[in-house]
């Protein structure tokens, strides 16, 4: 989950097992971290959904048993300011609708905070599928026909949320869940926790160390696609060498990633390498400024492996014969010969 340095961490109860949210009913928690819960819960058909609930630990506190939380009055306009923000989030994924990102069903208010209801489907995160392939010890990490198949459709998706002017913000792989037939999921978008950090000048920014890009530990830096590239680089990073990249504010002091980068050559294509380290660039206007141009060249890349494979297991063509000469030549020849017996001069 996301952690948010310099601020001080005020512990939540989740919902009760068995609360009433609008028309839908809590299983259990799912999952917990600095800015929200996230249930499992069934809707008036007994459907499954999962469920957001807007709760930063740094602003708020909700005591065991109880439906709404205890927001002390020194972080008061902080709080109100998140919960729009979240609010306006959940209206704007709820107009997105692409297979590889969460889609957002609805969104309410109660129990003076904002649910989020999503789609709840079965799989694992790209972090499990990582942390089990690494225990295995082998050298490539996941394979890299997985890891382009994976990332292309996860591109797709990225574009959409960016053609609708959002931005995610943390982009990792505990954040991009599989399903069983191994397509992605975008989920649990950062922008309101972003915007809540960046306009509430008291907060230190909320950021996942080695998948933020470096302009997230500024103040005052100018976010873009060209952001959650960075994220998406890192997150391929990971799958590759099965632990985060170097983060982007030790980077600028002292830059090892190059080193980190030429260790992955022996296991992977330069190409997907190359591609890692356009993402990772630190300056932001070096890196892709669009998941399209991005996604064209993995695309160009994935295209030219398989042609050179489909070369490589095509059958050797079988080896030219002299043509037989015609009956006329051969006539030709014979009638040239001496006959047996008589002298050449």
């Amino acid at each position: 989950m996301t952690e948010s340095k310099g601020t001080t961490q005020l512990k939540s109860a989740p919902l009760p097992v068995g609360t009433l949210l609008s028309n839908y009913r809590i299983v259990k928690k799912l999952a917990s971290g600095g800015f929200s819960f996230v249930y499992l819960a069934t809707d008036e058909t007994g459907a499954p959904v999962a469920i957001k609930e807007y709760l930063p630990s740094s602003l708020a506190r909700r005591n065991p048993g109880e439906l709404i939380p205890v927001v002390p009055e020194e972080n008061a306009a902080a709080f109100r300011l998140g919960l729009k923000y979240f609010f306006e989030e959940g209206r704007s994924l709820a107009r997105i609708s692409h297979p590889s990102v969460v889609r957002v069903v609805n969104f309410f208010r109660e129990n003076a905070t904002v649910y989020m209801v999503m789609n709840y489907e079965l799989g694992k995160t790209l972090q499990e599928h990582v942390l089990a392939a690494r225990q295995q010890g082998r050298a490539k990490v996941l394979r890299e026909h997985f890891m382009r198949k994976v990332f292309h459709d996860l591109m797709s998706g990225l574009r959409e949320v960016h053609i609708h002017k959002l931005l995610h913000l943390d982009i990792k792989p505990g954040n991009i869940y599989l399903r069983e037939d191994e397509s992605p999921i975008l989920l649990d978008f950062g922008a309101a926790r972003q915007t809540l950090t960046m306009e509430a000048a008291r907060f230190q920014p909320m950021y996942t160390p080695g998948f933020a890009a470096p302009e997230l530990y500024g103040k005052h830096s100018d976010l873009g696609p060209w952001t959650d590239i960075y994220s998406l680089g890192a997150t391929l990073y990971a799958c590759m060498a099965g632990m985060p990249p170097q983060e982007a504010n030790q980077r600028e002091k002292d830059d090892r990633m190059g080193e980190a980068l030429v260790r992955l050559r022996s296991s992977y294509t330069n190409g997907l390498v190359d591609l890692v380290e356009w993402c990772l660039r630190l300056a932001p206007s070096e890196r892709p400024q669009s998941v399209f141009r991005l996604q064209k060249e993995l695309r160009e890349q994935t295209n030219a492996l398989s042609e050179q494979a489909l070369l490589a297991a095509a059958p050797p063509a079988p080896a030219e014969r002299p043509a037989p000469a015609s009956r006329f030549l051969t006539l030709l020849r014979r009638r040239d010969e001496p006959a047996p017996g008589a002298s050449v001069e």
